[in-house]
């Protein structure tokens, strides 16, 4: 009898064993969430090296991110591409990419709008032109840049916007969008780089009202800090050969203000993998 106990109880403690090891192997096996950023030039420019300049090279806000978190309990991982538009990035496969790297737990904050304007809706070099607004209208036309060649149907800057946002919800991801960063350009003393009025800055916020996803004013908070340091002190210390592509100083101001965007979220889970 005694011998069956022992039995039995060396068993149990087998079997305890082994439950506690696969719990703990479960756990340990489990991947830290990712934080992707998507965006344009402002938010990674180039090869994310400042063109070897160093400081004063051209830097997008999404370099010094990881800066901010701990990152050996999350992972941040910058996809943005110069150049790119809401459209464009859709098209030349780069959200395809992020959204399959994608998993239940991660998060993702984009940028875009620079590259949404101007005249290129079908051009040979950048067609990336999107419709003005948030709406439901398209415009039909040949795309004849080398990853595409093939009948396009264009639509709103807003359209593109939630399908990044409806996207990521799909996947398990949690969505921010930030109105883009302002534009060194001034006008009587004052930043003159707001788009919060029939622009992209309202759009953004528009966008992320319809979809519930988060929403950081970027361009407000910048504009406003710009108009505290005051014209001279922001063209010599933030920028240097563009008015839109910061030195590494006005990009350290710009991630700042992303990190105080999310940090306004006292529910936004991001915050718990900040140092």
């Amino acid at each position: 009898m005694r011998k069956i106990m022992r039995k039995n109880a060396g068993l149990t403690l087998l079997v305890s064993g082994v439950v506690l090891l696969s719990s703990f192997m479960f756990v340990r096996q489990q991947p830290k969430p990712t934080f992707f950023l998507i965006g344009d030039s402002t938010v990674k420019n180039g090869q994310d090296d400042g063109q070897k300049k160093g400081p004063d090279g051209q830097w997008g806000w999404g370099h010094y991110v990881a800066e901010y978190f701990d990152t050996t309990k999350i992972k941040v991982e910058n996809d943005a591409l110069g150049g790119t538009s809401s459209r464009s990035f859709i098209n030349m496969g780069l959200w395809d990419r992020v959204l399959a790297k994608m998993k239940p737990g991660d998060f993702v904050i984009m940028q875009f709008g620079h590259n949404d304007g101007g005249n290129f809706m079908f051009d040979s070099t950048r067609a990336r032109t999107t419709l003005r607004g948030i709406g439901e209208e398209t415009q039909e036309g040949y795309n004849p840049m080398r990853y595409m060649r093939k009948q396009e149907t264009v639509h709103t800057y807003g359209w593109y916007m939630r399908k990044y946002i409806n996207d990521a919800k799909a996947k398990g991801v949690t969505a921010i969008i930030c109105s883009p960063i302002p534009r060194n350009s001034w006008k009587d003393g004052k930043a003159a780089g707001r788009n919060n009025v029939n622009s992209y800055g309202q759009w953004a916020k528009e966008v992320a009202q319809q979809t519930g996803a988060y929403f950081i004013d970027l361009n407000g908070m910048i504009s406003d800090f710009y108009d505290k340091e005051g014209e001279a002190k922001v063209r010599a210390t933030y920028f240097h050969e563009d008015a839109t592509h910061t030195i590494e100083a006005g990009a350290r101001v710009n991630t700042k203000f992303v990190i105080e965007g999310i940090k306004s979220f006292p529910n936004l889970a991001l915050n718990k993998y900040l140092k």
